[in-house]
């Protein structure tokens, strides 16, 4: 046995130089690699900043759609900040931002804390159930909702002259004060199930047994989302709310659906107010200036979002 050990070593050596270059053999070239990693920058720089280019390139000129364009350099953007309608509109827009922060990733967490807790049961048909309607169609949800505010048919109106207070239905949409608050109701019906899942998969990762220690020395629920699950889960909420305000600030379909920025300018929002002047009124060039603007004052309110959570973490004790 002695005198087969060096025999036994050498193959041994031969199979693992064998599998080495068996390894490399089938390993990529960087060259392959970085071929790859370009296609989806090529593709995301295609789609996103050529179009931001090209809008801040049309926006510098005077352009009704034609052939014809006249430069008329930063004329646009003076016209944008002193444009009423624009400003109304992105307070709108801010409007909405509020509501569906609290709304859709507010209203997501408590039911994640529900669902997550040992009582329920069946808690994949909750979060099936739950995500389903982030995958119908934004047309479709806000002709939903059109139907539910009907003044004839609508079952609002249906639920108030059943329980007896007919003299309370109205005609929903037509209300200025009220509009904002209701086109808002299907956009967070419609994605609380989003956030819902990247929430749960987020708390999915945190050990159990924090929560159980928490439980054993007598931390209400209350505490234990507040004083364990969020610092927990503090950078998934801040993504969650970046994706919530880069969605609201540029809404659109929903609210065009149900009412195309009416009674008057009441529900209008940016991303309408663009549309329209673009393609309703035919001026390209103040159409372009009104989608950079949109742009830069999407990232501002981003970053504001952020640092004000990150404030209010702090403030709480969370690092």
């Amino acid at each position: 046995m002695i005198g087969t050990r060096p025999a036994f070593v050498k193959i041994l050596y031969s199979l693992e130089e064998a599998a080495y270059y068996m390894l490399r053999s089938i390993k990529p070239k960087g060259r392959t690699i970085l071929l790859y990693l370009c296609i989806p920058v090529v593709w995301y720089v295609f789609s996103v900043f050529i179009p931001l280019i090209t809008a801040m390139f049309y926006s510098l000129f005077e352009w009704k759609g034609g052939p014809q364009k006249s430069f008329i350099g930063i004329e646009n953007y003076i016209s944008l900040i002193k444009d009423f309608s624009f400003w109304e509109a992105f307070s709108h827009n801010i409007y909405l931002v509020i509501l569906c922060i609290i709304g859709q990733i507010g209203v997501a967490f408590v039911f994640v804390l529900m669902i997550n807790s040992r009582l329920v049961k069946l808690k994949g048909i909750h979060r099936t159930f739950g995500f389903f309607p982030s995958t119908v169609s934004a047309v479709s949800v806000g002709f939903i909702w059109m139907m539910i505010y009907d003044y004839k048919r609508g079952i609002l109106n249906w639920i108030l002259e059943i329980t007896g207070h007919a003299d309370q239905t109205k005609v929903w949409l037509n209300e200025p004060g009220l509009v904002m608050s209701l086109v808002s109701i299907p956009l967070v019906w419609q994605f609380i199930g989003y956030y819902m899942v990247i929430l749960l998969s987020a708390i999915s990762s945190v050990d159990s047994e924090i929560f159980e220690v928490a439980e054993l020395d007598g931390a209400s629920a209350f505490q234990r989302a507040i004083y364990i699950v969020l610092p927990l889960i503090k950078n998934t909420l801040l993504v969650c709310v970046t994706l919530c305000v880069a969605g609201n600030m540029k809404a659109f379909d929903h609210i065009y659906t149900m009412t195309e920025g009416g009674p008057g300018t009441s529900s209008m929002v940016m991303a309408m107010y663009g549309y329209k002047v673009s393609f309703a009124q035919m001026n390209m060039g103040y159409g372009s200036a009104i989608s950079v603007g949109i742009f830069i004052l999407s990232l501002i309110v981003i970053g504001g979002m952020q640092k004000a959570l990150n404030s209010l973490m702090k403030g709480k004790g969370v690092e």
